[in-house]
């Protein structure tokens, strides 16, 4: 059994947002902060007030969490970067929100004073004595505090503030992980006084002392228990009074989040709801019946059908049942009254399964197919324009010494870029029907002769059915919006984005001409290049935009070379052992692999002795493996269950503040530590991300360490002496990011289809005796809470949902989360 929260959360756009730069601009990003830990940066938008990510994410944390906060900043290349305004929501605002929050969220200034973190370790007791009671607290140490110091730490002392007297500790200079062990004694006079206030802060030699945070402990409770001892958060000085005169001034982010908490329980609960969605997969379509998949499509919402049909996908991958999942699906969608150029354009349970199934398992596939030519639109940095209305010659500059070129002469600069570029992206797509994956290409040939039974008199349309998938809803969002689909690290700037624009995305018919980066929805009609090609059919000499015409000829040829593509697709039948199916931890594949600095310390390994300090490194299901560079035999490796811990490393330690360390056992059964830096933050957290999945079922993992470096002769972080000392700072084993990439995970996916069934039982019950009666099969009227009797197979499922709901009635109750402020 496993508790577990996930976040997903989409940045979509911001707006009205003030201007930072002297060219009254700004450059603006947005880091999000779980707890105040970093866990993702959005690429920057450049010079813009009102920019567009469409970014989304997905966070596995730990249930006990307390808030999540967004900033939005705006990148300078000379300076520190400025801070425009944050959002912060608290989990208590999450939970209000089961189904997820979506809306403009307005940005308040950043106030120091409430930017605290971490936790402080009080012992807090009274005592008898010959003069009466006492109070004493007893200050031991604190953990992740607040950076102040320009450093990368701060020097934290406490105030402990008691009946109007203050006394004050010692300060620990350059640490975030104090230890004090001190205690204070007050007298505690009659009636004692209702409150003890701790106080942290940060001692400046010249300019004032940064508050840090603080605790407010209840005497009064405290004389019922007589003795509390603990972790405490710390918490802002909500006294301050605050000021809300900026809020709204510094414009407003378009947000959609959703916290999903979820309890996995053991496998064999989830078994007979598992084996009762593969035996009526296994079945098929009956004729003069209502299928459950059938039942499910209909009262399913379409805010949550790619949701459910994500949940169906990985499960069915799982059970090896996928192929026969998908063929159902078309079955059924094409037993649906439907048109040839009309079919599979809705956002129906079969479209939704087929777009989620091609991302979980043919994203290497996108990345080798598209990657050489998307790199080299974005490397090139070419100006292609077809539109005559929207040509500008200052961006081409001048053809010669001293001639501009002429608006035909740009015209036709761009249509031989975008026909070399739709070429060689061609080249690349029929060249990859071998090396497309085997359980895509059943799926695929599957749906091919589903339609051709279907429409035995429009052969036409079995190729438009494959590329409806293959092209609309998965090479050309990619093309449009390389960011989206871990192509590139950034978003297209502006001519780049027209480029990609023209090479996937539609003209003006039936769509937005300006479509920002990150847009997801595929266009229906009026396709342009990849999309019309996709269509194959001459598309080009009926489109609305006469501008299009030079792009016909390569647009049929390409339309002829994409259907001798999907036969070599669909034709051949694959018999590779394990070829449809999909494991679920595949032992040799590559979770994750590139290049890191490795900083030297004290100590002994592989990878200290190394002569190198950038090494390529290649994360498997097996160990975490470097080599001096890619494809040459590798110096060493560290096995997967020798790994005790992946965390970060704090920025005082190297100057960096990307950089992480992987605490492992060496041979002789030493801990060793490698410190090695990424990059960038999203590097950072994916790299730890990846390695926290391989090992998060090693049995020897560390509960605490140390997040720094042990120099001289103590830890930088806590400045103890001894090196195998405890660490000072909580391990978090639980915080990942998840990707399409992911080991498939069956309880997950199962308790999620679980949570979405158990809402749903009267809505298919209500289903199940409306399409029996518009069959025919139950005539006549139906009183209040009767019907026709329910088929075996809703029976069974309501059963099914019934013992999992009581196997989670019986569940113990989740653990107490940390102590919070007291009053």
């Amino acid at each position: 059994m496993a508790r577990r929260s996930v976040l997903s959360i989409r940045i979509v756009e911001g707006r009205n947002l003030p201007a930072k730069d002297i060219t009254g601009s700004s450059d603006p990003y947005c880091i999000v902060k779980i707890d105040n830990e970093a866990i993702v940066r959005t690429a920057t938008v450049w010079k813009t007030l009102s920019p567009f990510w469409g970014e989304e994410y997905e966070v596995q944390l730990h249930p006990t969490f307390h808030s999540i906060s967004i900033y939005v900043m705006d990148e300078d290349a000379l300076s520190r970067d400025d801070v425009i305004g944050k959002v912060c929501i608290t989990r208590t605002m999450l939970a209000e929100h089961p189904k997820g929050y979506s809306g403009w969220v307005s940005l308040s200034e950043v106030d120091p004073d409430e930017e605290v973190q971490g936790e402080i370790h009080l012992c807090v007791e009274l005592l008898e004595g010959e003069g009466g009671q006492r109070l004493r607290c007893t200050v031991l140490e604190a953990r992740d505090l607040a950076k102040k110091d320009r450093n990368g730490a701060s020097d934290p002392f406490v105030c402990v503030s008691y009946n109007g007297k203050t006394q004050e500790s010692t300060v620990v200079k350059k640490s975030c992980y104090p230890r004090w062990n001190e205690a204070f004694e007050f007298e505690l006079p009659d009636p004692p006084a209702e409150k003890l206030c701790v106080e942290v802060w940060d001692w400046d030699l010249v300019s004032k002392n940064d508050f840090l945070g603080k605790v407010v402990v209840s005497v009064q409770g405290l004389q019922a228990a007589g003795h509390q001892e603990g972790w405490f958060r710390l918490q802002p000085d909500t006294a301050k009074p605050r000021e809300d005169r900026r809020r709204g001034s510094l414009g407003s982010l378009q947000l959609q989040v959703r916290l999903r908490d979820e309890t996995v329980l053991p496998s064999c609960c989830y078994q007979p709801l598992v084996q009762l969605l593969c035996q009526e997969v296994k079945a098929g379509h009956q004729t003069g019946g209502v299928h459950l998949v059938t039942l499910l499509d209909e009262t399913t919402t379409a805010e949550s059908r790619q949701d459910v049909a994500v949940n169906l996908v990985k499960l069915f991958l799982g059970q090896g049942l996928v192929k026969e999942f998908l063929d159902l699906l078309f079955e059924l969608e094409l037993a649906k009254p439907c048109e040839p150029n009309t079919l599979f354009r809705s956002n129906s349970l079969a479209s939704k399964s087929m777009e989620s199934f091609l991302k979980v398992t043919g994203m290497q596939y996108l990345h080798a197919v598209l990657g050489p030519t998307i790199s080299r639109v974005f490397e090139e940095k070419k100006y292609v324009e077809l539109d005559p209305s929207k040509v500008e010659i200052k961006d081409v500059g001048c053809s010669g010494l001293h001639r501009v070129q002429t608006e035909s002469e740009v015209m036709e600069q761009g249509r031989q870029l975008l026909q070399s570029y739709l070429g060689e992206l061609l080249d690349a797509i029929g060249k990859s029907a071998p090396t497309c994956p085997p359980v895509i290409r059943a799926a695929f040939r599957q749906l091919f002769q589903r339609v051709g039974e279907r429409f035995p008199q429009h052969q036409h349309t079995q190729f438009v059915a494959v590329t409806s998938f293959l092209c609309l809803r998965f090479f050309s969002p990619a093309i449009m919006t390389p960011k989206l689909f871990h192509l590139r690290d950034t978003h297209a700037d502006a001519r780049t984005g027209r480029t990609l624009l023209l090479l996937a995305k539609v003209g003006r018919g039936g769509s937005r001409e300006n479509v920002a980066p990150g847009a997801m929805t595929p266009p229906p009609r009026g396709l342009q290049a990849v999309q019309m090609v996709g269509n194959m059919e001459p598309a080009a000499g009926r489109a609305k935009e006469e501008w299009l015409a030079p792009l016909q000829p390569a647009l049929q040829h390409g339309a002829s070379r994409m259907r001798a593509f999907i036969t070599r697709l669909v034709g051949t039948e694959e018999e590779e052992e394990g070829g449809e199916g999909w494991p679920c931890a595949p032992r040799a594949a590559v979770v994750k692999e590139g290049l890191l600095f490795v900083h030297k310390t004290r100590g002994k390994g592989p990878l200290l002795a190394s002569a190198s300090k950038k090494l390529h490194f290649c994360l498997t299901g097996e160990a975490l493996s470097f080599a001096k560079s890619p494809g040459v035999e590798r110096c060493g490796s560290i096995a997967l269950a020798n790994i005790r811990a992946a965390e970060r490393v704090e920025e005082k330690s190297f100057g960096s503040c990307h950089v992480m360390q992987v605490v492992y056992v060496d041979e002789a059964g030493q801990q060793e530590t490698a410190y090695l830096q990424c990059k960038c933050v999203n590097e950072l957290n994916q790299w730890l991300s990846a390695l926290r999945k391989v090992c998060g079922n090693n049995p020897q993992l560390l509960h605490a360490y140390h997040p720094g470096v042990f120099r001289g002769d103590k830890w930088s972080c806590c400045h103890q002496k001894d090196r195998t000392g405890p660490g000072c700072g909580q391990t978090r084993h639980s915080i990942t990011l998840q990707d399409w990439s992911d080991p498939l995970q069956p309880d997950v996916e199962a308790q999620r289809l679980f949570q979405h069934l158990h809402g749903l039982q009267e809505p298919l019950r209500e289903k199940y005796w409306q399409l029996m009666e518009a069959g025919g099969a139950h005539d006549g009227p139906r009183g209040c809470g009767e019907g026709p009797p329910l088929p075996l197979v809703l029976q069974r499922l309501f059963e099914a949902l019934q013992d999992l709901e009581r196997c989670h009635r019986q569940l113990p109750p989740a653990a107490p989360a940390p102590l919070e402020l007291q009053t």
